[in-house]
């Protein structure tokens, strides 16, 4: 039996199956993506709800060094590999570059070979996994401004992580030696699908790909020039991107995230002070942003290190992130000498 399989035994039984391996890719999806909107938000018909859609996930299959992309249904049930049945690239950073019509992608569906994902032996990679670069906005919730006791800002502040802390959805995080403060903070990411300098705020979604998860993992206690966002696997994320086509409001969508089975986390983007849109305007002010570029939106109130008494990370814990309409990460906390 697999750890992540144990690992659902042991936090969460009455997900199991009573044939886990057999169904084990079935239960990853139907746990990775969230539950379908509701039909105020987007009207589905139920025919629909099985086909794939723009939820791009980048993957191998068993025995395989190559990186694959695919798309996956709604329900997390099927999927298609584009990169062996379309003219797409084969990986998500060169597939952004390609502007591909998501029109024409959607329709041609109907066309490729539709697959069951239980049916698929195939390891989830992160969904992207070289950006140029990555950029955190801090206290940009006002209730994570509330519980530091500090004024909401007038300005937004900005941090930088590395693509070498990219992790997967399902990856487990590492519990460096050098950080005793490890703390969470589930946020929503923008992923920009075109180059843009100086774009004004109502232009700044056109640019945007696509959004997902990302859990921004820092060291509280580690004060190096770098900081400490940046250590090897402190940036989870995935299951996949959606696009930006599928998520009619992304300034309504719940956020949540659950240590060891405790709600820690709960709120909503339209909490934000700085508005996404705004956001890459006040970035684009100051630098190119180049497709593939990811910008990290915020965390709402719940981090460990705010709470009473203060809660950090531990080996062991398991820590689940989930984004409404955006999907759900399971990440372990390992101690520093696992793999």
């Amino acid at each position: 039996m697999s750890a992540f399989m144990h690992l659902l035994r042991n936090f969460f039984p009455k997900w199991c199956h009573p044939h886990p391996e057999k169904h084990l890719k079935h239960h990853i999806f139907r746990q990775l993506q969230t539950n379908r909107p509701t039909a105020a938000l987007v009207a589905i018909k139920p025919s629909e709800q099985v086909l794939p859609k723009c939820r791009f996930m980048q993957y191998r299959r068993a025995n395989e060094q190559v990186k694959r992309l695919g798309m996956v249904s709604e329900d997390g049930n099927r999927m298609v590999e584009l990169s062996s049945m379309t003219c797409a690239a084969s990986n998500m950073m060169d597939f952004i570059q390609q502007r591909y019509c998501m029109v024409s992608l959607l329709d041609s569906v109907q066309f490729m070979k539709i697959e069951d994902v239980d049916a698929v032996d195939l390891r989830l990679l992160p969904p992207i996994d070289a950006p140029g670069k990555i950029i955190g906005v801090d206290c940009n919730y006002v209730d994570n401004c509330d519980e530091q006791h500090i004024s909401i800002p007038r300005e937004p502040s900005f941090h930088v992580k590395f693509a070498s802390a990219i992790t997967g959805a399902l990856d487990n995080i590492r519990a460096h030696s050098l950080a005793k403060h490890i703390d969470y903070g589930c946020q929503l990411a923008v992923v920009m699908g075109k180059k843009c300098r100086e774009v004004s705020a109502k232009e700044a979604l056109n640019h945007v790909f696509g959004f997902m998860v990302v859990q921004d993992i820092v060291a509280r206690d580690w004060n190096a020039p770098l900081g400490g966002h940046s250590m090897d696997t402190f940036l989870p994320l995935g299951p996949t991107i959606v696009h930006r086509c599928h998520v009619p409001d992304i300034n309504n969508l719940w956020i949540k995230t659950i240590v060891n089975g405790e709600e820690r986390q709960t709120g909503n983007t339209r909490n934000m002070i700085f508005k996404i849109d705004f956001l890459i305007h006040r970035l684009s002010q100051y630098l190119t942003l180049c497709p593939g570029d990811i910008i990290l939106t915020g965390t709402p109130a719940g981090s460990g290190a705010f709470r009473h008494p203060s809660c950090y990370l531990q080996p062991g814990d398991l820590i689940e992130s989930e984004i409404q309409s955006l999907g759900k990460m399971c990440n372990k906390v390992v101690n520093c000498y696992s793999q």
